[in-house]
């Protein structure tokens, strides 16, 4: 299993963004636990991923995560969009993070 960063430099605020995401959410809670990401910061819905700083991002990439260019990326998360067994692990993620009613 892979967690992968992307190239993307987007800005919030003062901070400049990437996507974080994985081939399994398990792993990319994992990495998000391991470079100080708040679970909240999660977002299940468009893909599975987390908005990733600069200092974070190179804390994530010395933690073993790959760099991905765009094409690479979007690759990556159509594979993923496409497998069964991910697809069952979003539908949870996304069920967890629904308001309880």
């Amino acid at each position: 299993m892979t967690v992968y960063v992307d190239k993307e430099q987007n800005r919030l605020g003062r901070m400049i963004m990437c996507h974080m995401f994985a081939d399994s959410i398990a792993e990319l809670h994992s990495m998000a636990d391991a470079i100080g990401m708040r679970r909240e910061w999660f977002q299940p819905f468009s893909f599975p991923h987390y908005d990733v700083a600069k200092g974070r991002r190179a804390k994530a990439i010395s933690l073993g995560a790959v760099e991905v260019d765009r094409q690479r990326g979007s690759a990556i998360r159509r594979a993923l969009r496409n497998s069964l067994v991910f697809r069952a692990e979003w539908k949870k993620a996304i069920a967890s993070h629904l308001p309880k009613v």
